[in-house]
């Protein structure tokens, strides 16, 4: 990675997640009276819970959104300087914004920002269908008190040269950010596994997962990437390549998480996830399944027993089920976009929108 990248954007928080299933549940609100009760607004929360700002605890009933607990809800406001104090973490700023925090231009500002200097806390997409990325004023604020050197004179070469061969940071540290939030809420190690199946494209995870079957049930517990709601194909277009990792060392690290997760959710729940059971084994490429035991009374009829009828009916009847499903999972592109922190560097491709 570039010299300056700032692990400690993406450093776990201190604050351990809330309900740890050892004890009795905590007595826990509902996200909106636990937003009421912080003074935040709708995206202040949510931002809040993406970063661990807030603790929360699993929801109490499946399907439902995690809760707050009351105890999290007494510390932070708490806090001296409540709920300020809190909004403080919580700003966001644009290209612009965020380059008058640091004291520079906007062109210096995107190539700090593509060279992995500071990472994306979220993005938009504005009405050009662009890509907007925001971040949070704390950490550049604290990336200037620890790098003033970058802020003027001569970027270094370490620098310069990625940025000016297309690299772009910001869509991998927002992935590698948002992963490890679902990694912190995930279910599992079939849940594990399929935060890491969600950033990897179709033909990697049919690499990575060659089962029809574990795929299927990776897609049933996929979670949600994207923040954004797309309207139109030029937008979807430019999510689509935040959503998904493309760098090779970046794809290897989700490969090699995901092959981890599967060897241990294939010892201790061979199943399948709760609620999500494995289909069957689908039978090897070539092999033909075992025919079904004539009914009574059906021999000799026609178009039944082992007549070139009940083979036409046969092979009608396989591809069906499991292969209908996973041909809808192959071709996956448009649910990737419902599709930018891994540690060794690696090259991407020229950004797909700007800053600002």
């Amino acid at each position: 990675m570039a010299a300056c990248t700032t692990r400690h954007a993406h450093r776990e928080r201190h604050r351990t997640e809330a309900g740890s299933g050892r004890g009795p549940a905590p007595y826990s609100v509902a996200p909106q009276r636990a937003r009421h009760e912080l003074m935040l607004t709708p995206r202040e929360f949510e931002l809040a819970l993406e970063l661990g700002e807030i603790a929360t605890v699993p929801p109490e009933r499946s399907g439902g959104r995690r809760r707050v607990p009351a105890s999290e809800l007494a510390r932070l406001r708490a806090e001296p300087g409540f709920p300020d104090v809190l909004r403080v973490r919580l700003r966001v700023v644009g290209a612009g914004e965020g380059a008058a925090l640091l004291g520079v231009g906007p062109a210096r500002f995107t190539r700090l920002a593509r060279a992995g200097c500071f990472g994306p806390v979220r993005y938009t997409v504005n009405r050009y269908r662009r890509l907007v990325w925001l971040y949070l004023a704390a950490e550049l604020e604290q990336f200037a008190a620890w790098h003033p050197g970058l802020l003027h004179g001569a970027l270094p070469r370490t620098l310069r040269a990625p940025v000016a061969e297309g690299e772009d940071w910001r869509p991998r540290l927002w992935r590698g950010r948002r992963v490890a939030q679902l990694l912190r809420h995930a279910e599992g190690p079939w849940g594990v596994a399929a935060v890491h199946a969600a950033v990897l494209a179709p033909r990697e995870l049919v690499e990575a997962v060659p089962a029809s079957r574990e795929r299927l049930a990776l897609a049933a517990l996929r979670p949600s990437l994207s923040p954004v709601r797309t309207d139109s194909p030029a937008a979807a277009a430019a999510v689509a390549e935040v959503l998904t990792a493309r760098a090779a060392e970046e794809v290897h690290w989700h490969r090699l998480s995901l092959a981890l997760a599967l060897v241990q959710a294939r010892r201790e729940a061979p199943g399948g996830a709760a609620g999500h059971p494995l289909g069957p084994p689908r039978p090897p490429a070539g092999e033909a399944s075992a025919p079904a035991p004539p009914r009574p009374g059906a021999a000799g009829e026609p178009g039944r027993g082992s007549g070139p009828g009940n083979a036409r009916g046969a092979a009608s009847a396989r591809g069906s089920g499991v292969d209908r499903a996973e041909q809808a999972l192959l071709h996956d592109g448009d649910e990737q976009l419902a599709v930018p922190v891994v540690d060794p560097p690696a090259r991407q491709p020229a950004p797909t929108g700007r800053d600002g």
